[in-house]
């Protein structure tokens, strides 16, 4: 394939691009360069799935042969710093020096021609005489290079080659701003275990202590649901769980909250049994719960409400959690979800609020983030959306035992 559908093609989305070749496939859309540019398309598409774990050994061996198909060349590989990751083509015993090929491409941050006395193996019929290197640049670092392999070199050669590795440069910045996104989500769930400890444990210990004497079985269920819910809370791994293992760890909680705040917490559940299989980001609705017990009661002297409700909603579950307390100032909220401390007063802190927001963000986009109706002494309302079906979200089994 010639080079030249890369110079016209190579930045598009490669999301849009496997749209794209869809349509192509069901009808013609006319000229051999609209054929070519969707065929470029989908082949940037397809590369673009090895990469997106970074510049991987196992990533590149899945990219490497489409990004040949991109450049038409007889061979290409992919390297990082100091070894060959990935080749195709049928010129291996060229393309496996690749990195000594590309050493000034890596050293100097620049696309070079590596001339046929240092490539060529001198066979009439070697199919690889010049090769062409370009960096690979991850957020400013040069990580790897790539390496093309053909009979001559020419000024559309080069452009192409460039072309391709910035595109691949950019691929590998999305990674690895994936995996930074990812990390951040982790070590802020990981925190957001860490609240579950002194005070609730204290509480939820004390309460269960209050009964031993006046009624020990009361006591003992009190302890089983008290194990059961950090024994939920503290599982490792596992990004998703059911929605029903969510509202039954929710239930665990509300059950240890009333038996230390008696008759001033009072619990409504509503629940669609169809949504109870839905797929949602662990932990996510009984930080929301906590807000509202909290927050809920601070200040108030009278019996608080707390109604949580999980319906059918066509494509989506919307998940509300509500109380009817003390309320808060829209500001604190605003800057709870951003992560900014706004004080004693802030709404569950950064960690709580801002946490959930962002892993549904993250994992369904932004318009289904967390909705929130208060103010002061007018209580609390948060919703949120979730998809009956979303790609790559599948709940892990709860913990048992």
């Amino acid at each position: 394939m010639s080079p030249l559908p890369v110079l016209a093609a190579a930045a598009v989305v490669a999301g849009v691009a496997g749209i794209a070749y869809l349509v192509y496939r069901r009808r013609d859309l006319g000229t051999s360069a609209d054929r070519a540019t969707f065929d470029t398309l989908h082949t940037a598409s397809l590369a673009s799935l090895g990469l997106r774990e970074g510049l991987t050994r196992p990533g590149s061996e899945r990219a490497v042969k489409h990004l040949r198909a991109l450049l038409g060349t007889t061979a290409v590989a992919l390297t990082d710093s100091s070894r060959v990751l990935a080749v195709d083509g049928g010129s291996h015993h060229h393309a496996d020096a690749a990195v000594t090929h590309a050493r000034h491409a890596l050293r100097d941050a620049r696309t070079v021609i590596v001339a046929a006395r240092e490539v060529s193996c001198g066979a009439p019929d070697c199919p690889a005489r010049v090769a062409v290197a370009a960096p690979l640049v991850d957020r400013g670092t040069v990580v790897g290079a790539l390496v093309a392999y053909s009979r001559d070199s020419s000024a559309m050669l080069v452009r192409a080659v460039e072309e391709v590795a910035r595109w691949v440069s950019g691929q590998l910045e999305l990674a690895g701003a994936d995996q930074q996104r990812t990390q951040l989500m982790e070590a802020e769930l990981r925190a957001l275990r860490a609240q579950i400890s002194p005070h609730f444990v204290y509480n939820s210990l004390n309460a269960v202590a209050s009964f031993m004497r006046t009624d020990a079985e009361r006591a003992r269920e009190l302890l089983l649901e008290f194990a059961d819910f950090t024994r939920y809370a503290l599982r490792r791994g596992g990004e998703f769980a059911t929605l029903a293992d969510e509202l039954r760890n929710t239930e665990r909680y509300l059950v240890l909250e009333q038996a230390r705040f008696g008759e001033r917490l009072r619990v409504s559940l509503r629940v669609a049994p169809e949504v109870l299989p839905i797929a949602v980001p662990f932990l996510v609705v009984q930080p929301l719960v906590e807000n509202a017990v909290r927050h809920g009661l601070e200040g108030a002297a009278e019996v608080v409400t707390v109604s949580i409700a999980a319906v059918d909603a066509g494509q989506d579950a919307l998940i509300t959690v509500e109380d009817d307390g003390a309320g808060s100032d829209p500001g604190v909220i605003r800057a709870a979800l951003e992560g900014i401390d706004a004080g004693a007063g802030a709404r569950g802190g950064s960690v709580g609020l801002g946490n959930v927001d962002a892993r549904l963000r993250q994992v369904y986009g932004d318009p289904y983030g967390l909705v929130i109706e208060t103010a002061p002494t007018a209580g609390t309302k948060v919703s949120f959306r979730v998809p009956k079906f979303s790609p790559g979200v599948r709940a892990d089994p709860a913990p048992r035992g």
